[in-house]
């Protein structure tokens, strides 16, 4: 046989319903926080703007003189030295701007096979790799910016220059021609 339920009263049932309400109430006040504080991290976040990047600017350590084989003076330029470890990663990434007559010389410990690359470098370069007896071996002309790219040396190199896009052609630079240079530091 089955139990009948007792019935309630109306004060119990007027009680179930408040409590029903108050139960509601506070999921929809918890959602209503939780949605508050997921808008309040998307929009900080939105607003944030891309790191700070420091850029760099020439600093002349030097001048280098372009020469012909047979030691007549092609152009001479301003030049940055890049003779430690870190100045050669960080070469002329972060640059927004460079002269015609500025250029960065890479000094390596060792005559070896060399690549460059041009993550994150904003300006476009000629490539121009020195072996150890000033001669230069190979020329990159208008690297593509912001790449990865490779950029090797035919022959072992100790030196590199980088100069403005278009230079080697502006100045008859070519394979063959020596660099002679005068600075006032070089950290091997």
């Amino acid at each position: 046989m089955a139990q009948k339920k007792p019935k309630k009263s109306p004060a119990a049932i007027k009680a179930q319903s408040k409590d029903k309400k108050k139960i509601t109430v506070t999921k929809i006040g918890t959602a209503i926080i939780i949605l508050i504080i997921a808008v309040f991290f998307v929009m900080n976040n939105c607003n944030r703007t891309e790191p700070d990047i420091e850029y760099y600017t020439f600093k002349k350590e030097g001048e280098l003189t372009f020469t012909d084989n047979l030691g007549n003076t092609k152009i001479k330029i301003d030049i940055e030295i890049a003779d430690n470890e870190y100045e050669r990663q960080l070469g002329l990434m972060n640059r927004q701007s460079m002269e015609e007559n500025q250029g960065m010389l890479f000094i390596f410990p060792y005559e070896r096979p060399q690549s460059f690359w041009m993550r994150n470098t904003l300006l476009s370069l000629d490539m121009i790799f020195v072996n150890s007896n000033k001669e230069i071996v190979t020329i990159h002309k208008n690297t593509k910016i912001l790449s990865d790219q490779n950029y090797p040396s035919s022959e072992p190199a100790t030196y590199v220059v980088e100069v403005v896009a278009g230079f080697t052609g502006r100045h008859n630079i070519i394979v063959g021609d020596k660099i002679y240079w005068m600075g006032t530091k070089i950290n091997l």
